[in-house]
């Protein structure tokens, strides 16, 4: 099974595909004039804009949603393992494909906006959505839809359930079964409440955890500030081969670098789209610029956090060409993930480490999971649309509890592999269709940019600039809008 999964790895991540991301990234930067620098001010402007409805949830609401999904084991253990096999020089390019995969985000999450419905009462959309109206190809939005089911559903809540078993058992000596057991209760009693339950836990978690992380990686910062220089100049050293130890692997450092920067920030992965397209927003451009921000939160914030405590403290091992022998080996006989930070915050705080790592990866990877039904929960939507979705559902929530509780008991290494595996088809469907539909998330940047200029707040109407088949700008929103005037 191993094999299999890791040789399905590397046709899905290898070399071409890697640089494809970055490349997609790289053009719409440019196709957008980087919106995420121009646009930065209005990123943290619109976080805070707009309320939920009856179909809807607020604008922060969506971003703590996607939030919820970026912010996972993949910040604490992703980036340690980034580390380990790519050196510092990782840490980079991780940077890299988050400045430049936030224009993929702000693309698809724009799109999924454009091309969202109303169905069942409530918002929904992503790529599936946007694939079938923007390309008019439902064979190809079936294929992503039933990808994204089975990475959210089966494939990936074990990576983040793992990680969670295993950081409670180093730190408390709780059991992975009584840990899988705790969370599939939990869990159950969030996702059977529906998308209003989701997005009010993540709204008040997500910032929390996310705050007090950061926090304790400035303490470790401030504690070993003299360090700075020498940190920044071995991550830039080593991510162009300057550096005579790390120079030899700087192939593996893009590549751990982008892989587990996408992994983490889902830039381009059409995750993020769904929550976008939950928005109640005027226009969709708004939305798409805060989930382009969600991608700084999440790596240059957050995983950056773990970057420096890990390098600050010198807690980590680094794997040689050869895939064996260690270039650097600071903690003998320790693997690569959550315990390079539970030693890293040992060495600065005495202690405090594994307790806080294992506090802290239980809320990353737990709302991370929310973040997975909700996502699964909206392609089952789009798969049963006009059919009566109740026993699926039910089906749904059975399934993400059952691959929640066997995560958690089966071995790391095999939960990433399937994660990776799941990651990587959806990577590669979406990414195909945001580049056939980039022109209509362009036309609405510049309208909406035009509208500033003029001093409107933005409104969408997708028929004035010639969008087809965006169902619900054509039809119920401007009766809403009239409705509210009158």
């Amino acid at each position: 099974m191993e094999n299999f999964v890791k040789a399905l790895n590397d046709v899905l991540w290898s070399t071409p595909v890697i640089y494809t991301c970055l490349g997609v990234g790289l053009l719409f930067s440019i196709l957008t004039r980087f919106l995420q620098v121009r646009h930065f001010k209005d990123m943290i402007k619109l976080m805070f804009h707009g309320k939920s409805s009856d179909a809807g949830v607020s604008s922060f609401q969506a971003l703590s949603i996607a939030l919820s999904g970026r912010v996972g084991t993949g910040n604490i253990a992703g980036t340690a393992t980034a580390i380990a096999m790519g050196g510092p020089g990782a840490v980079f390019w991780m940077w890299a494909i988050a400045f430049i995969g936030a224009s993929s985000a702000f693309i698809e999450s724009t799109l999924a906006q454009i091309y969202k419905v109303k169905q069942g009462g409530i918002y929904r959309g992503g790529p599936a959505y946007y694939i079938e109206k923007g390309i008019g190809k439902k064979w190809f939005a079936v294929l992503f839809a039933t990808s994204a089911l089975l990475a959210m559903s089966v494939l990936m809540p074990g990576i983040q359930s793992n990680s969670i078993a295993v950081g409670m058992d180093n730190a408390f000596g709780v059991s992975k079964a009584v840990t899988g057991v705790f969370l599939v209760l939990l869990l159950g009693g969030i996702i059977f409440g529906g998308i209003r339950r989701i997005a009010t836990v993540a709204q008040y978690v997500v910032p929390f955890m996310a705050l007090g992380y950061i926090l304790v990686s400035l303490i470790i910062v401030g504690m070993n500030v003299g360090e700075l220089p020498a940190v920044f100049a071995l991550i830039f050293k080593s991510a162009f081969a300057a550096d005579s130890m790390f120079g030899g692997i700087v192939g593996s450092a893009i590549a751990w670098g982008v892989k587990r920067g996408i992994y983490s920030n889902e830039a381009g992965q059409g995750t993020g789209a769904h929550a976008a397209a939950a928005a109640e927003v005027s226009h969709p451009v708004k939305q798409g610029l805060v989930q382009a921000f969600s991608v700084y939160i999440d790596t240059l914030f957050v995983c950056s956090a773990t970057a420096f405590m890990i390098l600050f403290t010198g807690s980590f091992n680094t794997v040689g060409p050869d895939g064996k022998t260690f270039i650097v080996e600071n903690l003998p006989g320790v693997a690569e993930g959550p315990a390079y930070t539970q030693a890293a915050i040992e060495t600065a705080l005495p202690g405090f480490g594994a307790g806080f790592v294992a506090v802290s990866l239980f809320f990353f990877a737990f709302t991370t999971i929310m973040a997975y039904y909700y996502i699964a929960e909206t392609n089952i939507a789009y798969l049963t649309k006009g059919r009566d979705s109740r026993l699926p559902m039910f089906l749904l929530k059975i399934v993400i509890l059952g691959a929640t509780f066997y995560g958690a008991v089966k071995t790391a290494n095999l939960a990433w592999a399937l994660g990776d595996v799941g990651l990587g088809l959806m990577v590669w469907i979406n990414l195909i269709a945001i580049l056939l539909l980039a022109k209509p998330a362009l036309i609405a940047l510049k309208d909406y940019e035009q509208q500033k200029k003029q001093g409107l707040d933005p409104v969408f109407n997708s028929t004035k600039l010639g969008i087809k088949n965006a169902e619900y700008w054509e039809q119920e929103y401007s009766v809403e809008s009239k409705k509210e005037v009158s």
